[in-house]
């Protein structure tokens, strides 16, 4: 990841550090923090910094074809109504914006989001925008979760 502390208080930071596109490497999403500066209100999610799509396959062969495709992760302000409606009403320049942990696989950014949720209570917290823990995964999806995850988690608190 380059260095580079110039930033704005709207950009993803990771480590104090700015997070920009040529960052995203192998990685497949992360989880993220966006704190409302006005009032300590913090909103904890997940984004993926790519889709995949399955298309039908060419005339002729039998394989699915996969297309991958950047999502909108760089402009992304989380997807819970009232974190937006303070963002709006506040402006942008209000909110700070940090990715918590950086995923390899779809299945362990589901994961690891749910489990910061959990640990952090923020269902519990009425200093906490999220309203909902929705996650449907299973063991395949994370049985390649990488111990650094868990130990990041660990520094952490």
């Amino acid at each position: 990841m380059q260095k580079n502390t110039i930033t704005m208080k709207t950009d993803w930071t990771y480590n104090g550090q700015r997070f920009t596109p040529t960052d995203v490497g192998d990685y497949y999403g992360f989880v993220y923090r966006i704190t409302n500066l006005t009032n300590g209100m913090d909103y904890i999610g997940r984004k993926y910094f790519k889709t995949v799509r399955k298309l039908n396959p060419l005339k002729g062969f039998k394989r699915k074809r996969k297309v991958s495709k950047e999502t909108d992760w760089q402009e992304y302000w989380g997807s819970s109504n009232r974190l937006n409606d303070d963002i709006e009403k506040l402006g942008k320049e209000n909110f700070k914006r940090e990715i918590i942990c950086l995923c390899e696989t779809r299945g362990d950014t589901n994961y690891m989001e749910a489990k910061i949720q959990f640990d952090e209570e923020v269902l519990l917290n009425p200093e906490n925008y999220n309203g909902i823990i929705a996650i449907k995964l299973g063991y395949g999806s994370v049985k390649n979760l990488s111990e650094k995850y868990v130990q990041s988690k660990q520094n952490m608190l």
